[in-house]
Parts: C-alpha cells; sequence; structure tokens
C-alpha cells in the first residue's frame, strides 16, 4: 500500500492538537503520496486509505482513515505515527473496549464498541445477549466491518460467549454524507431478531431488526434503576415510553398506577408485550399519544402524578435546529412540572449533543420559572459508562439527564 501524508495549514489542528480525534477538509494544506506531493486535493488518495496526519510544521499527529466524500476528511485511530494497521491493531483495539465494559458494566447486553470514543472511528456494536448489531457511519470504516466482527467475536469466545447471529443497522441517513448507501440485513447467516434480554431486573423483548437505532436503548441503563427507587406505591407517568423501558422499571420498583405513552404504535405494542412478559400487565399500561397533545389535556383534566418522566428523542440533530429544539423541551418541560404533584419527582433528559448541558439546564430553569414551581436538584447523570465520554471529543457526551423533586411555591 502507498504512503499517504497529509499536512495540515498553520494556524490549525488545534482541536486535534488538544486530543480530538477528527480532521476537517478545510484543515488540510498538503498532500504527499507515491506519485503525487503538492496541495491536497480530492481524488489522488483511494477513498477510505490509511493516511499520517502531520502538523504543518512536520509534527506527527497520528495515523487515521479519509472519507473524501465527508467535511470530516479523517478520522484518527491511533497517536503513532508508526502504527501499523492490521488484524492485531483491531484485536487490541477490540480486547481494551471489552475489558471496559467487563469492569464497569453488566455485560449481558451492553454497548462493547462506541465510535471514537473506543478509538474506533464511526462505528457502534451493541451486544444483547447472544446477538450483535453493528452501525457503520464512516466511510472509512465500511471496509473493515466484517473484520472488526469477525476478531471481535473470536474475543468473546474466549470468555466463553457464542455469537449466534450479527445484524447491520447502518441505515441512518449519516451515511449519505459519506457517500454511502443506507444498509440493514444479516452480516452471515439468518437468525430470529427478536431477542429476549434483563436489564435491572425487567425482561424486555428487543427486536434488533425493526426497534430504534440498534434495538435498545442502553445508553439509559443506569439512569432507569436510578428512578427505581421514587417509584414505589406511586402514580407515575413515563412519557416518550418507546418499548417500556422507565415505565416497565416502575412497575417492578412496587409502582401503584404507570402510564407510559409514546407516539409509535409499534412501539407501544411492543411495550406491551414487555407489561406482560414482566407481569406488570395489571399496574402497567401503555397508549398511543402525541405527547405534546397529550399533556395539556392531562393538565386541563386535572391529572396529577407522584413521578413523571421526559425522555423525548433527539429533537435537534444540528446547531441550527437549536433554538427551536428548545422550544420543544421547554414546552414538555413545563407540562411535565404542573403535571407533578407538589413534592413530586421529575426525571427529565436531552439525548442530543447539540442541547448542551449549559442549554439544557437554563431551558429548565426558565421552565420552572415559567410553571411556577421550584426545582429541588436530586441528582444529575449521563449516559451509562458503556457510552463513554471522551474528554476532548465533544460529540461523546451528549445524554443529560436530571431527577427533581418539585416543589410548588407558594
Amino acid at each position: 500500500m502507498n504512503e499517504v501524508t497529509i499536512r495540515l495549514k498553520k494556524g490549525e489542528g488545534r482541536t486535534i492538537s488538544a486530543g480530538g480525534e477528527w480532521v476537517f477538509d478545510n484543515e488540510i494544506e498538503y498532500l504527499t503520496t507515491d506519485g503525487y506531493e503538492g496541495p491536497y486535493k480530492t481524488g489522488v488518495v483511494k477513498n477510505g486509505s490509511l493516511v499520517k496526519v502531520r502538523a504543518f510544521n512536520d509534527y506527527a499527529l497520528g495515523v487515521g482513515l479519509i472519507s473524501e466524500n465527508s467535511k470530516i476528511r479523517v478520522r484518527l485511530l491511533t497517536r503513532d505515527i508508526d502504527a501499523v494497521i492490521d488484524d492485531e491493531f483491531f484485536r487490541m483495539r477490540l480486547k481494551n473496549a471489552w475489558e471496559y465494559r467487563k469492569s464497569t458494566v453488566d455485560t449481558s447486553s451492553c454497548r462493547i464498541v462506541f465510535g471514537e470514543a473506543d478509538f474506533l472511528p464511526g462505528i457502534t456494536i451493541d451486544k444483547f445477549e447472544d446477538v450483535l448489531v453493528i452501525e457503520v457511519l464512516f466511510f472509512g470504516m465500511e471496509q473493515h466491518k466484517e473484520r472488526i466482527i469477525g476478531i471481535l467475536k473470536e474475543i468473546l469466545a474466549e470468555d466463553g460467549i457464542v455469537i449466534r447471529g450479527v445484524y447491520e443497522r447502518s441505515d441512518s441517513k449519516e451515511r449519505l454524507k459519506e457517500g454511502l448507501e443506507r444498509v440493514k440485513g444479516f452480516i452471515g447467516a439468518e437468525f430470529d431478531t427478536t431477542v429476549d434480554i434483563v436489564e435491572n431486573g425487567v425482561k424486555y423483548h428487543v427486536d434488533v431488526k425493526d426497534g430504534q437505532k440498534t434495538g435498545f436503548f442502553l445508553d439509559q441503563k443506569n439512569n432507569r434503576l436510578a428512578t427505581q427507587r421514587l417509584c414505589k406505591g406511586k402514580k407515575v407517568l413515563d412519557c416518550f415510553t418507546h418499548t417500556g423501558s422507565f415505565a416497565l422499571n416502575a412497575g417492578i420498583a412496587g409502582a401503584a398506577s404507570v402510564l407510559g405513552v409514546d407516539a409509535s404504535e409499534s412501539a407501544i405494542e411492543m411495550a406491551t408485550s414487555n407489561a406482560e412478559l414482566n407481569g406488570l400487565s395489571d399496574r402497567v399500561r401503555f397508549e398511543t399519544h402525541d405527547v405534546f397533545e397529550l399533556l395539556p389535556e392531562l393538565e386541563r383534566r386535572g391529572e396529577s402524578y407522584d413521578v413523571v418522566i421526559l425522555d423525548p428523542p433527539a429533537f435537534t440533530k444540528s446547531r441550527e435546529s437549536v433554538k427551536n429544539a428548545t422550544k420543544g423541551y421547554k414546552e414538555i418541560n413545563i407540562r411535565g412540572m404542573r403535571l407533578t404533584r407538589d413534592g413530586g419527582f421529575l426525571c427529565t433528559c436531552s439525548c442530543s449533543h447539540f442541547m448542551t448541558y449549559e442549554l439544557f439546564t437554563k431551558m429548565l430553569h426558565d421552565s420552572a420559572h415559567d410553571a411556577g414551581v421550584i426545582l429541588r436538584q436530586v441528582e444529575y447523570r449521563t449516559q451509562s459508562p458503556d457510552h463513554p465520554i471522551l474528554f476532548n471529543h465533544d460529540e461523546s457526551y451528549y445524554l443529560k439527564f436530571y431527577i427533581f423533586q418539585v416543589v410548588k411555591e407558594k
């Protein structure tokens, strides 16, 4: 393979020098490879190739993979400019990722690879019992996905874990930015794509083929557990319930009654099935509603709840839409605060990277003022440890989760 080196412009590369993982297209000045040496231009290097990255003064920054269709032009694999990127390299990265999970979370179902936070950019791998679900959003990593899956299966086998099937959920629109087609299907032999898992003592049917994202939101694992202690004997409202995870945690903890709502009929069907699976159908029920329409209706009816849970989808996936997203977050939080009885609890979160901690917290301050309540913070949480937050790579920090006691102003 021809060696390829890119050199950044003077004054560029501050992010990567400070520990970031990405090089953007407008930061590159110079390209050196067999048969070409000169100003950087596309089409000279094969898309997906390994490249060495150097600062304008030739300082070594690392080795990465190039994606010529993306504004994120290079994603680093390692800071070692002399590293050999072969099977042993990927084995080392995957082994480190697995050992980290074994030390920090219940690995029966967990995220094993979280992209850049595991130094394997643009690839996500979730494990649901004996099934793996993979998502690839980066051209450079696309060519390595089956290689990575094969090595990971070997590593898991060393711990006696035999993977019966792998399903790919690379159907995000983000792939189009990389010049990749959206892909969904089996990698290897076909298998039953409904998988039964247990988390926090709650049983779930997980649909890895047609469920949201990779089938189940593993990142809220510890946050769901944290809400259990609030719910015993309580009346609970769970908004944007998806397949019922927070509602079922409330039920298993002994809630008197739980209502879970979501706009997706298929999600509500799965949630109802999950309630039956856990023997909770008498206390936990699910209904299909648009939350933005339901909350004001509940308020008009004079309803109130001991615990209100707001776990909405990402209202914003870009900086440009943050302002409108903030309005959406504010609307549901004002309603949620008003529906929480005096002394009750509000659990509220955002899963958007672009809705930063500062923006989310300010929105909650403003919402409390407009709702006429006082918020007493119980705790602040983020995503579970199998979705590690990598300092200096801001995109890895996306989930913000607050638990408040709601005190009505007198």
